[in-house]
């Protein structure tokens, strides 16, 4: 069954010849101005597309957002800036509302300048009357490389509004603040710095805990708009749901990593505080030797000790710490031969779970990434070429 979006939003995707034949324009559009909220990358070479979404959010709201897929639109200089403004213009022109209500992302290769006169195109062929409600077709309007679309929906407790999200990116994904490209909608009616405040709350624990290669993108944008159109709802019930959406994304996302294999969930528990346990938790998920480990199905939790212990915080005792695959303790207490083969039987499954206790505190924290293969290094060494 198709996955639509919320009521209160409209949707027009479309093919207008940015890189291939593969639908490379796509624009979600309420009814009416809404409560909006938007976090984006920490990268300092950012992309315009960044830079003017975050000028439009500054009163946290918006009518409307376009992603252009397949170029990046980063490190071309005023013309870039440009180009962008003039893309955010012709939206809005097309849908009748002020140029500052549109917010816009572009995701794909950097240092290559928009190809205007298509998107001159695809601006003008935008319908007067836009009618489309497919989350699905938006969702395979924002790929670049992703091998599936990525789309999740939720509905609220306690009444009939829904939160869908869908979500762009398999490499360069380290977030620093938000992450890739995702775009969430809600039928809710939720005031604008609530809605912000609950936004920032579960990106945090979702998808700033992703990641793939430690690279942050000059690109990364998450956006949530609120039609309003279902009603006011709990804002408990809200948090919950939009969070479920958002893990369901933030785990398709590293499933879907570059070449990935297997998908990689990195908890770390009884930590000093949340930080620190985050810290290490990201440590062990990005760890090229972990990730290569979990490749070839090798339960080698001496990589996993060294993650930790590179973290080089005081208080973390390597006496007190216990590192487990799955739910099998491999240290202090190891396992025999035996017991490693069924660890490396496990290892060849879709999902594998590390754990580590480090038992100086109370926090925890849990992360997700992917393997490294081969894959990742074809894809990326034949990018551009």
């Amino acid at each position: 069954m198709t996955v639509s979006l919320p009521r209160g939003f409209r949707s027009h995707v479309a093919n207008i010849g940015v890189k291939d034949s593969t639908d490379d324009f796509t624009l979600v559009v309420a009814d009416s101005r809404c409560a909006a909220a938007g976090v984006f990358t920490q990268n300092r070479f950012v992309g315009p597309s960044v830079t003017v979404s975050r000028q439009h959010l500054a009163d946290n709201t918006a009518r409307a957002m376009v992603v252009i897929s397949k170029n990046a639109n980063v490190a071309n200089g005023p013309q870039g800036l440009a180009d962008a403004n003039e893309v955010v213009d012709g939206v809005a022109k097309a849908i009748g509302c002020n140029a500052n209500e549109v917010l816009i992302a572009s995701t794909g290769v950097i240092g290559r300048p928009y190809p205007m006169d298509r998107i001159r195109a695809g601006l003008a062929s935008i319908p007067t009357s836009i009618t489309g409600t497919d989350a699905e077709a938006v969702a395979r309007g924002i790929m670049t490389t992703d091998t599936v679309h990525k789309i999740a929906e939720a509905s609220i407790a306690g009444g009939t509004a829904r939160v869908v999200g869908v979500a762009k990116g398999v490499g360069m994904i380290e977030p620093n603040m938000a992450t890739l490209i995702t775009m969430m909608f809600t039928d809710a009616r939720i005031e604008p710095a609530q809605l912000d405040a609950i936004f920032r709350r579960v990106i945090d624990r979702t998808f700033n805990c992703v990641s793939v290669d430690t690279d942050t993108s000059t690109s990364d944008t998450a956006v949530i708009l609120a039609s309003g159109a279902a009603g006011a709802v709990d804002l408990h019930a809200f948090e919950s749901a939009l969070h479920e959406v958002a893990l369901s994304l933030t785990k398709q996302v590293a499933r879907d990593g570059e070449g990935a294999e297997t998908l990689i969930e990195v908890t770390v528990d009884r930590a000093r505080d949340a930080e620190q346990a985050k810290r290490v938790a990201k440590s062990i998920v990005n760890s090229p030797l972990v990730k290569t480990a979990v490749h070839g199905a090798d339960p080698n939790w001496g990589r996993v000790a060294m993650a930790v212990g590179k973290c080089n915080d005081t208080d973390i005792n390597q006496d007190d710490v216990v590192i487990r695959f799955g739910t099998q303790e491999v240290y202090p207490r190891q396992v025999d031969a035996s017991g490693l083969a069924r660890l490396s039987d496990y290892m060849r499954g879709d999902d594998v779970t590390i754990h580590v206790s480090l038992n100086n505190g109370s926090a925890s924290a849990t992360v997700w990434g992917c393997d490294l293969t081969d894959g990742y290094v074809r894809i990326n060494a034949d990018y551009t070429t």
